[in-house]
């Protein structure tokens, strides 16, 4: 890597999502310190997911089999930049969020990734603060708990690109029925060092803890992404390993 900061690519997996995703490019098209890319993958689309991310300037790569740990881990092979940042189409970053990235990374060498927070909207009331508070908080408190080190938010996070590419034969891209973010980390592993910035800082839609439906699917795919991933790492072995790499 050279001296400055680095190139951050941001990758985004959409599928029929062409109105959130206009508003997720539109603010990175704001951003101070411009990506050195945007790439959206296409999975499958049957909207104008693909025409909008051409005409808000972003690269589309096409991932024909549907499910999210696919399309995800095709933006990463994509990817040119030497961080991998990554986004839904719902999420809107604001304005400093690929600089506190490059930051981040820059003055961490051996920060493998980066993760941050979010604020729901779509909400009644004012409560998507509150609401992604409670619901983030768990999620990295017991994840964390899981996993030896913080989890990484698929709405909010960065991975440097060499750290992917060091772990990328152990994710299981082919299982549409897991969180991939999840996956991810435990891909990386107690030893690849993972930070959470609480003050990395995105909006995203409610729509992923709205409704009795949705929040089966989320924890039906987390139960999943757990036995998988324990049956060769289970947390007592990754606890043991982060504490004897301190």
């Amino acid at each position: 890597m050279s001296g400055g900061p680095p190139t951050v690519s941001v990758v985004i997996p959409a599928r029929d999502d062409a109105p959130a995703l206009r508003a997720c490019l539109r603010a990175l098209q704001a951003q101070r310190t411009a990506p050195a890319e945007v790439v959206v993958v296409d999975n499958g689309s049957r909207d104008g997911t693909a025409a909008v991310a051409r005409a808000l300037g972003a690269r589309v790569v096409h991932e024909p089999r549907v499910g999210i740990p696919r399309a995800a881990a095709a933006g990463y092979d994509a990817a040119r930049g030497e961080v991998i940042a990554r986004l839904d189409a719902d999420s809107v970053p604001g304005p400093d969020w690929v600089a506190r990235i490059a930051a981040a990374m820059a003055a961490d060498p051996a920060l493998a990734a980066v993760t941050g927070t979010g604020v729901f909207y779509g909400l009644p009331g004012g409560t998507g603060a509150a609401v992604a508070r409670a619901y983030l908080g768990a999620y990295y408190l017991l994840c964390h708990a899981a996993l030896a080190h913080p989890p990484l938010w698929g709405s909010n996070m960065a991975v440097r690109r060499s750290a992917w590419q060091a772990v990328r034969g152990d994710v299981h891209r082919d299982d549409g029925e897991l969180h991939d973010d999840l996956d991810l980390s435990f891909a990386l592993g107690p030893r690849w060092r993972v930070r959470l910035d609480r003050d990395l800082v995105v909006g995203v839609s409610a729509r992923s803890v709205r409704g009795a439906a949705q929040w089966r699917r989320r924890v039906r795919r987390a139960v999943r992404t757990l036995w998988l991933n324990w049956r060769t790492s289970p947390p007592w072995e990754r606890w043991e390993v982060r504490l004897r790499s301190r």
